[in-house]
């Protein structure tokens, strides 16, 4: 019997999912995205390849196995052209195994214009920390039911009017509340026929097309973009996404039912990251050298894949974690980037806040609440031996398993994986999440 299973980020993104998902793909026949755009930065590492991929799935490395983006995704068919040129020049074949939802809102050159303008206009402190590529004006317009959806590619006079009219509208933004320049229509329709023919052929039925091989008994593995922290309802809202990044989404943002979909797996580093503005409880010093932030920074290499900008490091934070998995509903947890913490003689985890005189053992909702939180912590004792490339639990020191078994315990969500390296084979399996 064909099983599910989702995998989803449960910090604030950059967790390390697209290891895991080109890790666990041996085990899938479809890899499925389903939400988000190309502000999602997953990095491979195969040998002594390195692949960063933004908007193909990252089970694309894998021969034999279909890729799919889901309706849920905001598309920018300027990027996934160059994407897809860019692995085939390294030899993987993508053309033949991609497919695309014709449901896909369009990101368009109007959109990632808006995205810069407003975040220039912000004073410093108030700014989001958006990464420019127009994720979120488009979704905004999917909303306001005034999108281009790649199906409306395949209409060149329906699709010319519908510009035309969107253009009309943000270029009055643009140039009379923003001060920025107006987007030419004519560019952008041109660009936008002739990147309708490139794809034209990867359009399919992304839904019927998961029923057809799930029901021939292939594995389906869902990716998640971004992280829980940073979902449009559940994050530290405003310091968020534009898209629901749960593992509820799966459903609708690829069109398949809930009840295809069998285990969600969290990933979560061993620590804390954060990028971009937004409120971070347990956020450590990362560049005074010598202390804990600095080697996390250092030594996990902590620059976001798209932004180029350093993460915000801190420990490990359980009420975050534990808000993550009531929201997903997770059934496993996957530790990432365990070896990044060796040789620190202290660890501590964040089992707690102190919220305006009150303890509290959840993140709040709202980023007031989240910025006024002062982290309780408990300290454990580090390890001084090496855990990286380790393939086996009990080859694990004492101390790292003492770790993961408080975080286990804490969080009452059982370790199904931990990485401890950016390779496929630095990886120890518990229990899997196909079984």
């Amino acid at each position: 019997m064909a099983k599910n299973v989702i995998v989803v980020g449960t910090q604030w993104g950059d967790e390390g999912k697209g290891k895991i998902v080109d890790w666990l793909t041996d085990r899938a026949k479809g890899v499925v995205r389903f939400q988000g755009g190309h502000n999602a930065g997953h990095t491979l590492v195969v040998g002594k390849q390195v692949y960063r991929l933004n908007l193909v799935p990252s089970g694309i490395v894998h021969k034999g196995v279909e890729c799919f983006i889901g309706n849920g995704v905001v598309l920018d068919t300027n990027h996934l052209l160059s994407e897809i040129d860019g692995l085939e020049a390294g030899g993987i074949e993508v053309r033949s195994r991609l497919k695309i939802s014709p449901g896909c809102v369009l990101i368009l050159d109007y959109h990632s214009a808006l995205d810069r303008a407003r975040e220039a206009a912000r004073s410093v402190g108030a700014r989001i920390g958006t990464t420019g590529k127009g994720i979120g004006p488009a979704y905004e317009d999917k909303v306001a039911r005034r999108a281009l959806r790649v199906y409306d590619l395949f209409y060149p006079q329906r699709f010319a009017e519908k510009l035309k009219e969107n253009l009309d509208y943000h270029n009055f933004v643009l140039t009379k509340y923003l001060g920025a320049e107006a987007v030419d229509y004519a560019s952008v329709l041109a660009l936008a026929m002739v990147n309708a023919e490139r794809i034209r052929p990867l359009v399919t039925d992304v839904s019927a097309a998961l029923h057809a091989l799930n029901k021939a008994g292939g594995n389906l593995l869902f990716e998640g973009a971004q992280g829980t922290l940073l979902d449009i309802d559940h994050g530290t809202y405003p310091y968020v996404t534009s898209s629901n990044c749960v593992a509820g989404q799966a459903s609708a943002g690829s069109g398949i039912g809930a009840c295809m979909l069998h285990h969600v797996l969290g990933i979560t580093k061993a620590y804390c990251t954060r990028v971009g503005g937004g409120p971070f409880p347990s956020e450590l010093d990362i560049e005074t050298q010598g202390t804990p932030g600095y080697q996390m920074s250092n030594k996990g290499r902590e620059v976001g894949v798209v932004t180029g900008r350093k993460r915000r490091c801190g420990w490990f934070d359980v009420p975050a974690l534990k808000r993550s998995a009531r929201i997903n509903g997770l059934t496993g947890l996957c530790i990432t980037k365990l070896d990044v913490l060796d040789g620190l003689p202290k660890l501590k985890i964040c089992t707690g806040y102190r919220l305006r005189g009150q303890i509290v053992d959840l993140l709040p909702m709202g980023a007031d609440d989240v910025a006024a939180c002062e982290p309780i912590y408990e300290t454990l004792s580090g390890w001084k031996e090496s855990t990286q490339g380790l393939t086996s639990f009990d080859a694990l020191p004492e101390a790292a398993r003492a770790y993961l078994a408080k975080i286990e315990t804490l969080c009452e969500v059982p370790i199904d994986i931990v990485s401890t390296g950016p390779e496929r084979g630095e990886t120890i399996l518990r229990r899997n999440p196909f079984q």
